[in-house]
């Protein structure tokens, strides 16, 4: 018997019935070209617009501007799953749907949610956040982007690095310091790719997650308009703070997800690679390795489904989220490295698909915040 996903209760058939929908499409649209986004280096346009005419990106947004209103966070959840048992090798529809989408839903005035919402919505627009920059990852309080207040509109300088979607992105969320009479703090700039002082800088190459494009991104006295100021111009911080618990679920359940489907191919090799006149499954040393993550991975399963079930109900803090976010990741790469330990000479081998998992999991303990920050942030919760 192979080891199979545990049953999960907090779905219901219309949850079942776009798990379906979203299988298929990636099955048919997705899988076939998978090696050819891993040689480019990036996932073509073409496939983002069929993606967003079949309902999966920004499916949050209001009817009117070409969402379907849907705030349940348990379809975002079954699209980041389907995205990782699907192999697609992409962070796309979760950058969009999990992390940029709520500022430009939930933050954002009428005018510029009708400007913004139905390019993204119809897939014609790409987008990113920059939060990160050659010297402040995790501490987004040490960023040097500076945005100066000047005849009317904010002059932006500054760099970003290692930014999701950025070689792609039409609108960028830039985080930067505020300099304006009786201001202090953090705002959030929504850059457009055609403002002058604009420009990308190489594409960067990553051991892992190679059809992401990960751009560096540069803005040399960029003028940014008050309309493209997402909430007040120095409370950015606490915006992104808001937003933060979701980007980091997010990560959470793409990890068990990934161990999940890594653990259920290695059971099958096991299962059917032999050595010494039998399965390798056989072995005491494999069968103890395989239970231990099997208990782990069913454990990680019903912590990130209660965590789910707490957002949709409004009610995870921002220190549960982080907790979850470094305890699945970690589960995932302990899990993922045993099996590729599994799979022998074979795991090393690139036409392998647990050597690109393994290669592609790595960054998932380091990108939304280090696991170090979250164990901070977790401590910090209760008084430490």
């Amino acid at each position: 018997m192979s080891f199979s996903k545990p049953k999960r209760t907090i779905f219901d058939a219309e949850h079942d019935a776009f798990r379906a929908t979203v299988r298929n499409f990636l099955r048919s649209e997705a899988k076939p070209r998978v090696d050819e986004w891993l040689r480019e280096g990036v996932i073509d346009r073409k496939f983002w617009k069929l993606a967003a005419a079949q309902g999966l990106v920004g499916f949050a947004a209001p009817v009117e501007f070409g969402g379907i209103g849907v705030t349940d966070f348990r379809y975002n959840a079954i699209l980041n799953e389907e995205v990782v048992y699907s192999g697609v090798g992409t962070d796309a529809f979760s950058l969009t749907n999990d992390i940029v989408a709520p500022y430009l839903i939930n933050l954002t005035d009428d005018a510029q949610r009708a400007r913004w919402l139905p390019g993204l919505t119809d897939g014609s627009l790409t987008v990113a956040i920059a939060m990160t920059e050659p010297g402040a990852g995790s501490d987004l309080r040490g960023i040097k982007s500076r945005a100066v207040w000047m005849d009317d509109a904010y002059v932006l300088s500054g760099s970003k690095t290692f930014i999701t979607n950025g070689i792609q992105a039409d609108l960028v969320i830039v985080a930067a310091h505020v300099e304006r009479a009786g201001m202090n703090g953090i705002g959030l700039f929504v850059v457009e790719a055609t403002m002058p002082g604009f420009s990308r800088g190489r594409k960067l190459e990553k051991i892992g997650r190679k059809a992401q494009d990960t751009a560096e991104l540069f803005f040399d006295e960029v003028r940014v308009p008050s309309s493209n100021v997402i909430g007040a111009p120095d409370r950015g911080l606490s915006l992104l703070m808001q937003n933060l618990a979701q980007e980091r679920l997010s990560i959470a359940i793409t990890a068990i997800a990934d161990a999940e489907h890594v653990l259920e191919f290695t059971v099958d090799y096991v299962t059917e690679r032999h050595a010494f006149g039998a399965p390798i499954g056989r072995l005491q040393s494999v069968r103890f390795a395989v239970a231990e993550m099997v208990t782990e991975v069913r454990i990680g399963r019903a912590y990130i489904d209660q965590c789910i079930q707490c957002h949709v109900n409004g009610t995870l803090s921002g220190d549960e989220a982080a907790g979850a976010k470094c305890w699945l990741t970690d589960l995932e790469w302990k899990v993922l490295d045993q099996c590729l330990q599994l799979h022998g000479g074979y795991g090393y081998m690139d036409e392998y698909e647990v050597a690109r998992r393994w290669r592609d999991a790595r960054v998932t303990r380091i990108y939304g915040g280090t696991n170090e920050i979250m164990k901070e942030i977790v401590g910090r919760s209760v008084g430490l």
